[in-house]
């Protein structure tokens, strides 16, 4: 795992997970001890003990999560990059993976208000995929283990319209909170209706009802708001982090 710090040969790149570059195989050769098993899960645990030893310096957490592809005219972009600025204006430190898009604008926002603004990014082999609000950051080579963080220690959650990964994040925090690995109590923030009422729809009246696969109680774990003001209303109530292991 790496800093996040520029040099003059290393090139910063902010795009989509899909567009990230391809890395080249026969990079290594096969006898190379980096190339073992056990050597790999020796990495893994080590990313997992420096990152957990990164975000632990910061509190009032909150992570971000939604769409790499929103441009800045995007109006989930400037809503983003809204709540990081009210965020960062009341001692939130704000919490994304360091990409483009709404990670992009929630680190922008809380830069903009002076705040703590960190990346959990990938890092590539010559390359950090980081955008350029990030102040405070971490580069990982495994994505699961930059997933964990993103997870560990927020005090709330933030999700904007997103993809594939915007949801598997999503349902990923609900079960956690369902299985009571972690805080009941803890927001997790829907932020727009026209893209997240659907899918709270289809919960209810699908997996609830017809063929009761949750509880009811389950349904309340999501907040649904359609704007950073909202958002902020019921993130700044949030209670900072105790139980931090699932």
């Amino acid at each position: 795992m790496h800093l996040v710090m520029k040099t003059k040969n290393q090139k910063t790149v902010s795009v989509p997970a899909s567009k990230l570059p391809k890395i080249p195989k026969g990079g290594m050769a096969k006898d190379d001890f980096r190339q073992s098993l056990n050597w790999r899960v020796l990495r893994m645990f080590g990313e997992f003990i420096d990152g957990f030893q990164f975000i632990a310096d910061f509190k009032k957490t909150v992570t971000f999560f939604g769409s790499a592809r929103c441009r800045p005219s995007n109006k989930w972009y400037q809503e983003a990059q809204a709540l990081g600025y009210r965020l960062a204006q009341g001692g939130f430190a704000v919490v994304t993976g360091g990409g483009p898009g709404i990670m992009e604008a929630g680190n922008r926002g809380a830069r903009e208000a002076d705040g703590d603004s960190i990346g959990l990014n990938i890092q590539l082999p010559h390359e950090q995929r980081v955008n350029d609000y990030v102040t405070c950051g971490v580069g990982f080579n495994y994505f699961f283990t930059r997933k964990m963080m993103l997870s560990y220690s927020a005090q709330a959650y933030v999700f904007f319209p997103g993809g594939f990964g915007t949801l598997d994040e999503l349902y990923d925090i609900v079960t956690l909170i369902q299985t009571k690995k972690i805080d009941e109590k803890i927001p997790v923030v829907l932020v727009g209706r026209e893209y997240w009422a659907g899918l709270l729809n289809w919960t209810k009246e699908i997996i609830y009802e017809k063929f009761h696969a949750i509880d009811r109680d389950d349904m309340n774990i999501c907040t649904l708001v359609d704007n950073a003001d909202e958002a902020f209303e019921v993130i700044k109530k949030s209670r900072q982090r105790e139980d931090l292991f699932f």
